[in-house]
């Protein structure tokens, strides 16, 4: 028995026109709707996967590790640490993950590993039972960063992951021992040097888990891209392969940072433009 919920995390509010890219604020504003400070909403949400014994989880959000001045800056809207929070509503704690599942390591996508800012606090990792799993190629990034995405990686979280002695890093295969034959494993340049998007087998369709390939709804359509990707062609390109794919197959995405829209299906019209079928909104469940 296998069950898919997709859980809420922190939210941020985040410059428009850096997550649209080169789009024109006249189009990407009939889509999220900015404040006075051209700031869009943006969720930050995960995966859980409960499959035999295990809890996995894939990403865990920007969490609230930010001190209050850096919250500010970021757009970080709560000040508790919300992916606990929706963990605690299913019974469950970071105590019992048994593994996490890093697409990569901006402070947007891992910070849910650290515990929520204390003053004169050091930074503390949380799911102290948990196997930390990322690409080889993403940590090796997030080690030696680019001036471009300096600030997105948090040093004190890299070192306290290769501390824990419970990081795995990936080469980059189709498949991973570790979390099973049920799962696949695709791999992608255009945001950050391997991006691991995993997949899981579900009954109705594979499920996969985009991350900033694909961040929300909008983003779907082939030429939106954000200012944050490194190679935004080059994101086109793995984008239009994955999605034709999961058209081929059923298969359907769930959504990072869509602060509405949790999941699709992926399908395409007659003038071959990818869209999705069955959105859903809020907290979503698949089960086998």
């Amino acid at each position: 028995m296998r069950t898919l919920t997709t859980l809420t995390g922190n939210s941020q509010k985040l410059d428009g026109g850096a997550m649209f890219g080169n789009a024109p604020k006249a189009l990407w504003q009939r889509w999220m709707k900015p404040d006075d400070l051209n700031r869009i909403d943006l969720g930050c949400r995960a995966l859980l996967v409960q499959d035999a014994e295990r809890n996995i989880l894939v990403e865990t959000g920007i969490g609230a590790f930010f001190s209050p001045e850096l919250k500010q800056r970021f757009g970080v809207q709560e000040e508790r640490h919300v992916l606990l929070d929706s963990l605690a509503e299913l019974g469950l704690s970071d105590a019992d993950i048994d593994i996490v599942v890093l697409s990569h390591l901006h402070f947007d996508h891992a910070g849910g590993l650290l515990a929520a800012w204390e003053k004169d606090q050091p930074a503390r990792l949380l799911f102290p039972n948990a196997r930390f799993v990322t690409g080889k190629r993403q940590w090796q990034r997030a080690c030696q960063p680019h001036a471009r995405d300096r600030a997105s990686y948090i040093p004190e979280l890299l070192t306290l992951l290769e501390s824990s002695g419970r990081l795995t890093l990936l080469e980059e295969t189709e498949h991973c021992q570790l979390l099973g034959p049920d799962w696949r494993l695709h791999w992608s340049d255009g945001h950050t040097p391997g991006l691991l998007l995993p997949e899981v087998a579900m009954p109705g369709g594979p499920v996969v888990f985009p991350s900033d390939l694909i961040p929300g709804a909008p983003w779907v359509h082939l030429p939106i891209t954000m200012g944050y990707d490194r190679f935004a062609e080059g994101l086109i390109e793995e984008k239009t392969a994955l999605l034709a794919d999961l058209v081929e197959r059923g298969g359907r995405l769930v959504f990072t940072h869509d602060p509405q829209i949790a999941m699709g299906r992926v399908v395409r019209d007659e003038k071959g433009r990818y869209g999705l079928a069955d959105a859903q909104a809020g907290a979503c469940k698949l089960a086998e």
